[in-house]
């Protein structure tokens, strides 16, 4: 079989993160409507929105999945054929899918978009795969509960014409691919459609029933215990493994994160990838870039084995702060920028932007506002004001500062 370069398929939860996505150099970006995706808190687009986001997106050669990936109820239902068929219209190029009545009212109702099936589907074998091949599905989206040696199986015992894709980076769910029941008991929010309030990152403690009010810790040591906890996974280091088993998309999970992990992990494993299937080593400074977002420690997920528990807490690592984006920037690199965060004149800083490689910066005493006032430490969210780079940088570049403790 033809050896595939792995499409790239990164979260746009809202347009912002869309446009981030797009710059640093995703094939794809999935994103969701405002109904039947399963991260109803993440930004999503209404309809007028969804049709920006599309044509954004098109312009620039990168294709558009939505999530229609809830288990919905009888009045959702009745809502479906009208949504899909206005993705049909829109041009989505692909809707992911883990409701078997779901998939076939999209055949009837949005004829040109391919169908994908779902992680919360949780295929986790060959068979599975061909019937939904069988069916009419163009890709699987396999449950995060597979080893590499699995993945490879179901790639080798299914026909070529079956897209095979894998998470390789974000969050892990303590339940099987996602399947959890915990949030819908415990406060009304329906995991499965959605509105997970994610139980298992909580500090519980045991009570009693006598002595209510008195909460005696579980604990693994001082700092307590997250008994439901687990790891992130980052699976860069291993991507020409995964290039070596066939398979042809790897999913960042974020939908529900920010602007910035979109951009700096979408960036990070485009140029890996890229090296990756060229058969070159990666470059250290791209691989070092999933440390400067906010994250949980790392795992390799299942690939090579079980991950382990973490029990120590559920906090997450946040070392680095985006303090502003830039908007423009000439010839010259006469940048207009957008405030995130405050800083002034002296602060030690580092750029970051679409192909270019991290690179510390001192900020200089030429900052004006936007009307060409001096400037010294901007301090308005969101505020217009002028910086002088050493040279031209392209638009949705950053800067951004350590605030962790260093050792």
């Amino acid at each position: 079989m033809e050896r595939r370069k792995p499409e790239l398929l990164c979260p746009a939860g809202d347009m912002a993160r869309l446009q981030m996505a797009v710059a640093y150099g995703a094939d794809a970006v999935y994103l969701a409507g405002t109904e039947f995706g399963m991260r109803a808190f993440a930004g999503n687009f209404p309809e007028a929105a969804f049709r920006d986001a599309v044509a954004y997106a098109h312009a620039r050669g990168v294709r558009v999945h939505c999530t229609v990936n809830t288990t919905p109820r009888n009045p959702e239902v009745d809502r479906l054929p009208a949504y899909l068929e206005f993705l049909d219209a829109l041009g989505v190029d692909a809707l992911i899918i883990a409701d078997f009545g779901v998939f076939r009212l999209a055949q009837r109702h949005a004829p040109h978009c391919a169908r994908h099936v779902s992680t919360q589907a949780g295929v986790t074998n060959y068979e599975a795969a061909r019937v939904w091949h069988e069916e009419g599905a163009a890709r699987v989206i396999l449950a995060r509960e597979l080893s590499l040696e699995e993945v490879r199986t179901i790639r080798d015992r299914t026909p070529p014409a079956l897209e095979i894709e894998t998470f390789v980076h974000g969050a892990m769910c303590v339940s099987y691919s996602g399947r959890c029941l915990l949030s819908n008991y415990m406060t009304g929010r329906d995991s499965s459609r959605g509105a997970c309030a994610q139980p298992c990152r909580y500090h519980y403690a045991l009570v009693e029933e006598k002595r209510p009010g008195e909460y005696f810790p579980i604990e693994e040591d001082a700092s307590g215990a997250y008994i439901l906890n687990s790891r992130d996974m980052c699976m860069i280091d291993h991507l020409p493994d995964l290039c070596a088993a066939g398979v042809d998309s790897l999913k960042i999970e974020g939908r529900a994160k920010s602007a910035y992990y979109a951009a700096i992990i979408t960036g990070a494993y485009r140029h890996c990838l890229d090296d990756a299937f060229a058969g070159r080593p990666p470059d250290a400074v791209w691989r070092e870039e999933v440390n400067h977002i906010s994250h949980r420690p790392y795992s390799t997920g299942f690939y090579y084995g079980p991950p382990g528990e973490y029990y120590a807490d559920s906090r997450y690592i946040r070392d680095w702060q985006v303090i502003a984006l830039v908007t423009d920037c000439d010839a010259d690199g006469y940048a207009t920028l957008s405030l995130r965060n405050k800083f002034r004149v002296g602060d030690a800083v580092e750029l970051v932007g679409p192909g270019l490689s991290p690179r510390p910066l001192t900020v200089p005493d030429s900052l004006t506002d936007a009307d060409g006032a001096p400037l010294s430490e901007p301090r308005t969210p969101q505020m217009i004001f002028h910086m002088k780079f050493p040279c031209p940088v392209p638009p949705f570049s950053m800067l951004r500062r350590y605030v962790g403790n260093r050792p």
